[in-house]
């Protein structure tokens, strides 16, 4: 009886494909376009583009392309032929310009006869003895096949064939395959718009060369657009301002500080002048004023200062942590995470705090907060065996000695003296004063606590005031 399950070498070689698909589109959003090298000639021995080798053995990728002024792609591009459904212009200018990428694989997956693609196919055997770069073959980890980069890009329907559809995997007969497409009209027919097509991208002298322009041009706009949009977001966080208004349309009157700081530079700036103009036409519906874009950039930014505070923190090396606990409006305990440390990049050095984050918590205890405590700063990259102090409130879930948090960090850390809280300790200090005195008594444990009272159980500060 045939099983239907696969075996468990063919799900760890199922499991090793995916990883190595993986790999290789790893970083593919900042992939760049670099200039080429294309010498006319016969087609069939013209040397087009060296093809870019990705060894995913040695997780190194050997491009033999001179790279010159490079040019971020907004889209991520899938460079596995495999996933090439659908070629429109813009995906084969950009392929083109970037060159077949060539897999290079210590072992290429085995198919169900237990063949294999093998690198040797890379290499043409002339008739006379010549060794020649099939520059074209292009290998494809997500289908275990074959493609002719060139017949892909610019199959027609008089010259289609599977190394330009499906693909081929028949590895028993793919060298004589090999030779007998590459000397057919077809592939010759394919391979000379690919070599035309890459002297015109290297002359800029393309067909569609004003459409390109004026992509570039809009790309710059776009980038000015956003470098004075994150100005104004900066501006507003770092004076802790509010963002938003009743409404977050431009030209409205209750928008909010933010649409009315682009409003004002549209003023004398004619950049975000047009720009405004076009939001309010309403002829341009993605204008990156958007309330979900403001919380995007405002995150970018925190991430941005979040690994600056880090990277000093990691070349200190020592540092100490400050830990307090507090519900916010919603009820809901929060966590503030305070890092002290010797900032070794400023003139003079001095010491320094940095507020790294807030961190909801579930468990108040001891064990719960020394938890969380733990996963974060392994989170941050942060060693807990280079902590040097920690700082508290007098509070028996942080200083116990038994089961607090400080306790529980010297048993993993000695070196992490405490220190309690002074204010904290002040405050203490008042306490027991007042309770020696019965009228301080009376007055602190009578008219602040009713006051403290209406505070916490009527939300809208106007209310209270009234009440009080």
């Amino acid at each position: 009886m045939k099983h239907n399950q696969l075996s468990g070498h063919q799900k760890r070689q199922k499991k090793l494909k995916a990883a190595e698909v993986e790999k290789l589109q790893m970083g593919s959003l900042d992939k760049f376009f670099g200039k080429k090298t294309t010498n006319s000639g016969d087609i069939g021995e013209t040397e087009t583009k060296e093809p870019e080798t990705q060894n995913l053995k040695d997780g190194l990728v050997e491009n033999n392309v001179e790279e010159t002024e490079k040019e971020i792609s907004d889209v991520s591009i899938n460079y596995d032929p495999g996933t090439w459904k659908k070629i429109d212009q813009w995906l084969r200018d950009s392929l083109v310009r970037k060159g077949p990428i060539r897999i290079i694989l210590e072992h290429f997956p085995k198919d169900s006869r237990n063949r294999h693609f093998s690198s040797v196919h890379y290499t043409r055997i002339l008739p006379n003895g010549d060794k020649q770069d099939r520059k074209w073959l292009v290998y494809s980890l997500s289908t275990n096949k074959v493609f002719y980069f060139c017949c892909m890009l610019f199959k027609h329907d008089v010259a289609k064939t599977n190394f330009a559809e499906d693909g081929i995997d028949d590895w028993h007969n793919l060298a004589a395959k090999l030779r007998s497409h590459e000397s057919s009209n077809g592939h010759l027919v394919n391979m000379s718009p690919w070599i035309k097509l890459e002297v015109w991208m290297e002359k800029n002298e393309t067909i569609d060369k004003i459409e390109q322009d004026r992509i570039k041009k809009e790309i710059e706009h776009w980038k000015k657009v956003l470098v004075r949009i994150i100005a104004v977001v900066q501006t507003l966080v770092c004076n802790n301002l509010a963002f938003r208004g009743d409404e977050e349309k431009i030209g409205k009157r209750k928008n909010g500080l933010f649409c009315k700081f682009i409003e004002m530079l549209a003023q004398f700036d004619p950049i975000m002048e047009e720009h405004v103009r076009l939001v309010k036409e309403g002829t341009l519906h993605t204008h990156y004023l958007s309330h979900k874009i403001q919380n995007d950039l405002i995150m970018a930014l925190a991430n941005e200062i979040k690994d600056s505070i880090i990277k000093k923190i990691l070349e200190a090396r020592y540092f100490s942590v400050i830990l307090d606990c507090t519900p916010d409006k919603s009820r809901v305990e929060q966590m503030s995470l305070v890092i002290r440390c010797v900032d070794i990049t400023l003139s003079p050095i001095k010491v320094e705090e940095f507020f790294i984050q807030f961190v909801i918590v579930d468990d108040t205890s001891g064990f719960g907060l020394f938890s969380k405590l733990e996963e974060v700063l392994g989170d941050l990259g942060l060693d807990i065996d280079d902590v040097r102090g920690q700082a508290y409130d007098n509070g028996a879930n942080m200083k116990g000695k038994h089961k607090g948090v400080q306790k529980r960090l010297l048993d993993v850390n000695p070196r992490a003296f405490y220190t309690p809280c002074g204010c904290h300790s002040l405050n203490l200090v008042l306490y027991d004063m007042a309770n020696c005195c019965s009228k301080g008594s009376n007055f602190f444990w009578g008219y602040t606590k009713i006051i403290h009272i209406v505070f916490i159980f009527n939300t809208a500060m106007g209310n209270s005031q009234e009440i009080c």
